[in-house]
């Protein structure tokens, strides 16, 4: 995947459209929480296996495709709003989890690091 592309297209998208001066990062990050949670919408009161069952439905994929789609543009906005790095921020991230919660103690632990032991 090519952030920097994808970023330079969305950019140029809202920009024939005059989008930006809509495009702040609290609106992103709005719009951003609400495509999230038209995500969660589509899983909203399955059952694990349900929910894991999911991709046998071709029109609930469908959705799920595009609400996906939709969280990934609007991340890449505000990302790029805000001038972060995101594949930097992402392996910097990766590093710090892998600090965070090493194999030895996480392996097959759901708890959170900051819960054990309580």
């Amino acid at each position: 995947m090519d952030i920097k592309q994808l970023q330079y297209d969305l950019e140029a998208f809202a920009e024939a459209r005059d989008w930006n001066k809509y495009h702040t990062p609290k609106n992103l990050a709005i719009a951003l929480s609400v495509e999230a949670s038209e995500l969660l919408e589509i899983f909203q009161w399955l059952t694990d296996d349900e929910s894991r069952g999911i991709t046998n439905s071709e029109q609930d994929m469908r959705l799920i495709t595009e609400e996906l789609a939709d969280i990934q543009i609007y991340l890449l906005r505000l990302s790029d709003k805000l001038k972060v790095d995101l594949e930097a921020a992402v392996k910097a991230k990766v590093v710090k989890n892998s600090k965070k919660y090493p194999v030895e103690l996480a392996k097959g632990n759901a708890t959170k690091y900051n819960r054990r032991g309580k």
